[in-house]
């Protein structure tokens, strides 16, 4: 067997098996949707913890959703976290008509804190319902995601529940590339398995983490994740650690959020977190970056500059990852079609992850909504 054989033969197998787990994980996780309502359900009062920090762009139509969800009990916290454009006026306009909307305000940034996990941290010591929805300030909610997501926790015994939203592109290379970030996302996560407690894998969204109070408050809320730019995925670690069951569940009907508004605001939006999701590890960047340029990009070219039997096997391979991308997007309300620009947006996710560790490296840190976080400080918060 030659070595050109063998390699489009552990592409292809590759291939398969991820197909494979895909096509089965995306189906055991439920959508909110499916929830019944139960008129004997109790709901119990929840506390919305939103950090803000220069969202006047989103902000007013986030919070105007939040304040019109037809959830019985709740109070909504907004933190503005030192904010330099008119954010403040729009928090302070809507809570003069609002008297559920309660406004803190941040003038300094503790030394050892990240921004937005500080403001949360902050809103949450002045929450006072039984359960915690941390959520940003430019998610967009429909009136009834709350109540759902409630008894699901409920009826399901949940300690915390993640939600997925629809990531709203305004362009065909941001729509392209939503749709491979959630097949990128997913093999990295492994979603379907966070409810599983013999599995390590775990979730957390930063759209929508439902969690109980008395649980967030049992792992030391997010003091023990204050300097992690992935706060909400560690803090489901923290949680599954703990012993707490999570789950995940669709969420697209009832939540959506404009992600980023271009390319460049994209490359620039994910500096903050793309070598941090992999635990500051130069090996796991370029180990994952290798494993994206093999398995979903290789086999496209390969179909160009490959003949006989190897353009054969690639060819199944692209036909495969293809439908593999389609069948996703339909669980994410993303358009099916935008699989043919699969790689063309994994080479620029590869891009980014690079172009972040070296930056990032070289910066010796990250510059994050205006204030700059040490790379040696940031590793030292390992969870």
């Amino acid at each position: 067997m030659t070595l050109s054989l063998c390699i489009v033969l552990v592409v292809l197998l590759c291939t398969v098996l991820v197909a494979i787990e895909m096509f089965i994980g995306h189906r055991s996780v439920r959508a909110l949707r499916d929830v019944v309502s139960d008129t004997s359900q109790i709901f119990p009062k929840v506390s919305i913890i939103v950090a803000a920090r220069n969202e006047q762009r989103n902000i007013r139509e986030a919070l105007q959703s939040l304040l019109n969800l037809s959830y019985p009990d709740y109070e909504l916290i907004v933190v503005n976290d030192r904010s330099e454009d008119d954010t403040q006026s729009i928090l302070e306009q809507l809570s003069a008509s609002q008297p559920r909307l309660k406004l803190l305000q941040i003038s300094e940034l503790p030394s050892g804190w990240l921004g937005k996990n500080h403001a949360l941290w902050v809103g949450s010591q002045q929450a006072t319902g039984e359960l915690l929805l941390f959520t940003d300030a430019d998610i967009i909610m429909e009136p009834t995601v709350l109540s759902r997501a409630v008894i699901f926790l409920e009826h399901n015994q949940v300690d915390h529940l993640a939600v997925t939203p629809l990531m709203r592109m305004p362009t065909l290379v941001l729509g392209m590339f939503g749709t491979a970030f959630i097949i990128i996302f997913s093999l990295f996560v492994r979603p379907w398995k966070a409810k599983d407690p013999h599995s390590r894998f775990h979730i957390g969204i930063g759209a929508f983490n439902l969690v109980r109070t008395r649980v967030y408050r049992s792992i030391g809320g997010h003091v023990p994740i204050r300097l992690r730019p992935d706060d909400d995925i560690k803090l489901g670690k923290l949680l599954k650690k703990e012993g707490y069951k999570q789950d995940v569940v669709y969420g697209s009907d009832y939540l959506a959020v404009e992600w980023y508004a271009s390319t460049g605001e994209l490359i620039r939006g994910l500096e903050k977190n793309a070598f941090s999701g992999a635990d500051y590890s130069i090996a796991l960047v370029l180990a994952g970056a290798l494993f994206h340029l093999f398995c979903s990009v290789w086999p496209f070219l390969a179909l160009v500059v490959t003949s006989g039997a190897d353009q054969g096997i690639y060819l199944a391979s692209v036909v495969i990852i293809l439908l593999m991308v389609a069948d996703c997007a339909r669980f994410h309300q993303t358009r099916s079609w935008y699989a043919i620009g699969y790689p063309l947006v994994s080479a620029l996710f590869v891009y980014i992850m690079l172009r972040t560790m070296i930056m990032n490296l070289f910066q010796g840190g990250i510059y994050w909504r205006g204030t700059f976080y040490s790379l040696t400080e940031l590793k030292k918060n390992q969870v």
